[in-house]
């Protein structure tokens, strides 16, 4: 199994900076994409931001600009740098991990427990 663990959510005012981080445990043998996707009540959760462990990102276009993701494949992190946050931010953000324990099993979607970031107005 793999976990991921989640922090640096909170409340901040629009225009504030808020940095989550997330570090992955347990038996990964291999963990390919890491990301960040957050959720509001009654939606689907979203992706906010993706990257493989070559560094290649993928941003929602509602972040773009905003909001910055990086890893650490040594230590097994991700980190979410969000920066000029507006009220439409507040969500549920979740930690994404695509993972394999073993070569000869497939590929699993992880997550984390959630951290909940709430911007005011």
């Amino acid at each position: 199994q793999v976990q991921l663990v989640e922090s640096g959510g909170g409340l901040v005012e629009a225009g504030e900076s808020l940095r989550l981080s997330c570090a992955a445990s347990g038996s990964a043998f291999n963990i390919n994409t890491m990301g960040w996707y957050r959720q509001t009540p009654g939606k689907e959760r979203e992706l906010v931001a993706s990257i493989t462990p070559g560094g290649a990102t993928t941003y929602a276009d509602d972040v773009k600009g905003r909001f910055n993701i990086s890893r650490d494949n040594a230590k097994l992190t991700v980190a979410l740098q969000m920066n000029s946050l507006e009220p439409e931010d507040t969500a549920v953000y979740y930690c994404h991990a695509r993972a394999r324990t073993a070569p000869w099993l497939p590929w699993r979607d992880y997550w984390g427990q959630g951290t909940q970031v709430t911007v005011s107005s």
